[in-house]
């Protein structure tokens, strides 16, 4: 098992496969010749809890509404980079669904020519009263954030409650037929092992793939010890024993940060999302776009490329083509989270965009 998740997530093998992928053509290939077709935006900085890992519990600090871009502007932006190549866009937050009228910028960015794919992350807690106008509009695939099936650990990690609204939205996405409804976990080290069993159970009850996250430092108050982090060879382990035997999936993709695993048994499978002990930065295809209009090669960047200036001074489609461009040429070669280089980006996950 280990051995298998130790090769599988091999930056050099997954850096060999990604400068040859499959699919429509992209000008947007980095200095390391990866190929980037990914687009995650963020709608807001806003959202309605306040989990440990991404945001303060008392005076999260925001970007003034002004300073958000506007549906229209985005969907400027997403029509240049989808001239470019980009086909696949995701939108987070904060919490996306805070954003009002969500739905009306579903629909225009699925009327973009040359994107094919359509992705919303989000904590759940509104979206049994939206998941019906997004899925109309043209949303395709739902992944909602739950750490926990215990009512109190979710109030212990979200500072907030709400378990019961986040289980309504799931069971929502499900009855209205969308295509892929999965779940983040976030595995934490003395928090978490408790929990792993009883989401992988209730994936392979209702047929929802369950993806565990290790724990990343992106948290507000700066807290995060890589001691803290369940490792995901530590989570496979407790899953195979407790569960079922984990097996790799057959069809694995080799741009995807999650490494999946079916259960031999043949009920469901798990991804497993190993950020800090198998960084998947030779595969990287994605950038991502701030609330505020910065664009990011990853995650992790120390760097931003401002796109909200030219896009509210005039700024041509050529000039945004450029300042895209120059991003993907500029992006580093790996965000170095086990070295002593490593520094923690000044922007909270909340602030950046999950």
């Amino acid at each position: 098992m280990n051995a298998w998740f130790i090769a599988g997530c091999n930056p050099a093998l997954n850096h060999a496969q990604s400068s040859n992928p499959m699919g429509t053509p992209t000008r947007l290939v980095d200095s390391f010749g990866r190929r980037h077709d990914n687009l995650r935006i963020s709608v807001t900085d806003r959202c309605n809890i306040r989990c440990f890992f991404c945001m303060p519990e008392d005076d999260p600090v925001f970007v003034q509404k002004s300073e958000i871009l506007t549906f229209e502007e985005i969907e400027r932006f997403v029509r240049v980079a989808a001239r470019l190549g980009i086909r696949k866009l995701r939108l987070t937050g904060g919490e996306p669904l805070v954003r009002r009228d969500l739905h009306v910028l579903v629909r225009k960015l699925a009327a973009v020519p040359g994107i094919s794919d359509l992705a919303l992350t989000t904590n759940g807690l509104l979206l049994a009263d939206r998941a019906a106008p997004l899925r109309e509009a043209g949303l395709g695939r739902v992944t909602v954030h739950l750490d926990t099936l215990d009512p109190a650990k979710f109030r212990q990690i979200t500072r907030r409650d709400g378990l019961e609204r986040v289980l309504e939205g799931i069971f929502a996405c499900r009855r209205l037929g969308y295509p892929s409804v999965k779940l983040n976990a976030v595995a934490v080290r003395g928090l978490s092992e408790d929990d792993l069993v009883p989401l992988a159970r209730f994936g392979r009850e209702h047929g929802i793939e369950v993806r565990f996250i290790e724990y990343m430092p992106l948290d507000a108050d700066g807290k995060w010890r890589r001691d803290s982090v369940l490792l995901a060879a530590d989570i496979l382990d407790i899953l195979s024993r407790e569960v079922a035997p984990l097996i790799p999936a057959l069809d694995q993709d080799a741009r995807a940060p999650a490494a999946r695993f079916v259960f031999s048994d043949g009920v469901g499978g798990v991804g497993i999302i190993a950020s800090v002990s198998r960084p998947f930065c030779g595969s990287c295809n994605r950038l991502r776009l701030t609330a505020d209009g910065k664009l990011r090669y990853c995650l992790f960047a120390l760097e931003e490329t401002d796109v909200k200036g030219p896009l509210r001074s005039g700024g041509t489609d050529e000039e945004l083509e450029r300042l895209i461009e120059g991003c993907v040429g500029a992006k580093w070669e790996g965000h170095e989270i086990n070295t002593a280089r490593f520094v923690q980006p000044p922007r909270p996950m909340y602030a950046i965009g999950g």
